[in-house]
This record gives structure tokens, sequence and C-alpha cells, in this order.
């Protein structure tokens, strides 16, 4: 299966800056990454200890920033890499580390062995780590024949990923059995692993729930606080097709018994602001972009979030949060967004029936009294309305829980990675 991999990649090497350039049309690559994808690098590679961060999205890039701060303050390492996929990754890592000039971003090249082996020629890593799910086979085996430390930390393995591993299970093993460690996000994952072939795996947790420090310093505009500190105040975030209606009915619901009610949303995928803002506004709801935040007033319905990296400073103002993709079941793509993230700054967190994709994350947040289920618009306001009156906010002992459970995890992490530095 893996010659069959790299013969596939190999027929798509001509085509790949093509491919990459249609992207660029599309808004989905920018300069930058058209050329590092192309494993084009321009930074040169300094002397000393280098480890290597490799992230996919906006939500692994978020759930590595405690690491990735030990990191810079561990003095063995002299440099620390960190590539990126998407191009809101790469905003949110270079926006936080501009001014650290112990930290390098760039994008990951496409997976074709002629680029993975240039880009990992430049850099020399002393240590590679993947974080979450992020699988390249050519890549993978290169940093496994240059005998480079390989481990993935936060490793997670849903149960339809899993059904798709197990149909090419030998090619698996092959890729799996390369990694040092795994240190899985749950036990799930730790049982999956295990059949797919990896072998040394270590279970502390999911390691978002550390993140807490980088949220509280994120501050709100006081002008927009202003306007908004005397409102009744609920957001839905991570939203998919058809819940940004659910909540906008919700909103409705809730408006006739609390007139100054403001809904924020905050979708999973911010292309699609366009076609949201003209579904909501059928409802006879006024709309505003937090792009144009000077125009929200009293009467302002919604507030619809359109760009990337601001949800924790909208949880540390609204204590009641409803998480998306929850009232979607889909049979291809596993149901549920991550809700550690409201969860850990004292929220309350509603969602649909389906969570298949963090089932132990919500049995936890459970057990803490801070996760309701709710299956249409009608319980999500009723249940908003219920919140309101009895004006519970946020748990201070529940808060301090969750970061000091936190804490424990990043602590583990760390330690197993002095073992490689």
């Amino acid at each position: 299966m893996y010659f069959w991999y790299r013969f596939f990649t190999y027929l798509f090497y001509p085509f790949a800056p093509i491919y990459l350039y249609f992207r660029k049309i599309r808004k989905k690559e920018d300069s930058i990454s058209y050329r590092e994808k192309l494993s084009k690098i321009e930074i040169s590679r300094e002397e000393g200890f280098l480890i290597w961060f490799h992230v996919a999205s906006v939500g692994e890039a978020m759930s590595i920033l405690p690491l990735i701060e030990s990191c810079m303050e561990e003095k063995k390492i002299n440099k620390i890499l960190l590539t990126s996929i998407t191009l809101s990754s790469g905003k949110i890592l270079k926006k936080r580390f501009n001014q650290n000039a112990k930290v390098i971003h760039q994008f990951l090249p496409l997976d074709i062995s002629v680029w993975t082996s240039k880009f990992l020629e430049h850099w020399k890593p002393n240590l590679s780590i993947f974080i979450d799910s992020e699988i390249w086979p050519n890549l993978i085996s290169q940093i496994s024949e240059k005998k480079i430390p390989l481990l993935l930390i936060n490793a997670r393995i849903t149960k339809k990923s899993f059904k798709r591993w197990k149909l090419i299970i030998s090619f698996a093993k092959k890729i799996f059995e390369k990694f040092d460690l795994c240190i899985v996000s749950n036990k799930e994952s730790e049982n999956f692993l295990k059949i797919l072939g990896a072998k040394n795996i270590k279970n502390y947790g999911n390691l978002k729930f550390s993140n807490i420090k980088n949220d509280l310093n994120k501050k709100l505009d006081s002008d927009f606080f202003n306007k908004i500190k005397n409102r009744k105040i609920w957001c839905a975030a991570s939203t998919h097709p058809t819940e940004e209606i659910l909540c906008a009915r919700s909103h409705l619901k809730i408006k006739e018994s609390y007139n100054n009610i403001l809904t924020i949303i905050i979708p999973r995928h911010i292309d699609r602001i366009e076609k949201i803002r003209k579904e909501l506004s059928n409802l006879n709801l006024k709309i505003v972009l937090y792009s144009k935040l000077d125009q929200i007033d009293i009467n302002t319905d919604i507030l619809l979030i359109d760009t990337y990296g601001e949800a924790s400073i909208f949880y540390n103002i609204s204590k009641y949060v409803f998480v998306g993709k929850s009232t979607i079941k889909s049979l291809i793509m596993d149901s549920g967004q991550n809700p550690i993230e409201p969860a850990r700054l004292g929220g309350k967190i509603f969602h649909g029936p389906n969570v298949s994709n963090f089932v132990e994350i919500y049995e936890y947040l459970r057990t803490l009294g801070v996760t309701k289920q709710v299956n249409n618009s009608n319980e999500l306001s009723i249940s908003l309305i219920e919140e309101f009156e009895e004006n519970k906010g946020e748990k201070s002992n529940i808060k301090e829980e969750i970061h000091n459970y936190g804490q424990n995890i990043l602590n583990n992490v760390i330690e197993e990675l002095k073992k490689y530095i």
C-alpha cells in the first residue's frame, strides 16, 4: 500500500504547483503558503537544538500554545519550528510568536518525497512532534529513516477514522510503528492506536484543558463592552449549517422574555459568513459582523463573528455556550466539537445529542455538572431562560478544578518531552 501511496504522490508532483495555484485563486493559499508548500524555504537554519511542532489547523495550534511557551523557557532548545497547513492556523501562530526570535513558522510542504526530503534536509530537526491526528506517510517515513525522534502528542483516533485505517491495516501499522511515543487524548484513541501498531503509548488526557492562561490574556474592546454590559448574552460556538437558524429561533423565543438578549454566533468556518448573514436576516433579525463592531447598538440581535482566534474573548463575557456540530448526525463525519475551551473559562455548556467525537470530554464535564443536552431550538431557549432567571453565572470552583486538571496534563507531557531533549 505504501508503494502505491508513494507512486501516486510521485505522479501528482508535476501538477502540485497548479493545484496550489488554483487554491491561491480561491483564497485558500497566499503567496507565502504557496511557496513554502512547494518547499521553497527562505529562512536559514541556525546551530543548536531545534524542536519541531506540526499542527494542521486552528484547534491544534491553540492546544499546544502552553507547550510551546514551556519550550521557549528551556535553555537546551535553541529554536522552535512551527509548521501548519491552513492559513488561519498560520496567522494565529505568527501573531502569537511574531516578537519571539526563538520561534519560526512556516507552512508544511505537500507530502511529496522530493519536497519533504528537502524540508528535512534544510531544518534537520532534533525532535519532531505531530499534534492530534496529522499523518503524512512520506514525511513520517523519511523522519524515521533519518532516525529523528518522532512523537505524536494529543493523539486522537475517532471511531470513523479507525474504521478507515482498518481497511489498510498493514499500511497503518507501518506508519504508526514509526512513532517513538504516542501521548493520547483519551482511552478510545489509546485502544485504537494499539491495534494500529503504535508501541509506546501514554494517556494523560486532552492537552486542550491546559490552555487557560492564554485565554485570560485576551481583552475585550472597552467601547464594545460598555455597549453590551447590561444585556443578557449567550454564545453559539463552532456552528455548522442549520445550527445558526436553530440558534436564531432560540433567540426569538428568548426575546419574548428578555428583550435585551444578545446572541453571539461563532461559525466553525467563516467562509460561510455571508450565507449565514442572509439566512438570519430573513428572520427579521438585526445582524452585525464583528469586523464592523462600531455598528452594534441596543437593537442588535446577533453578533456574527467573522474572524478566527477570538472565541475565548466571548466565552469570558458569556457564561452560557451552545457548542455546535452536535445537532447534526453524519454517516461520514464524527459529530460534535470540543467543549473544553468554554468549559475551562467557567461556562455552562449546551449541546445537541450527537457528540461522538468528544464522548470522554463530555462525560468528564457532565460529572462536574456544567453540561446539558438540548434536542431542538425550543429546549435550548427554555434552558437558557432558566439560566438567566436563576442568574447562576460561572462556578469558580469548577473553573479552578478544570484548570488544575489541565495543568496536571501539561506537566506530564512536558516531563515526557524532556526525555528527548
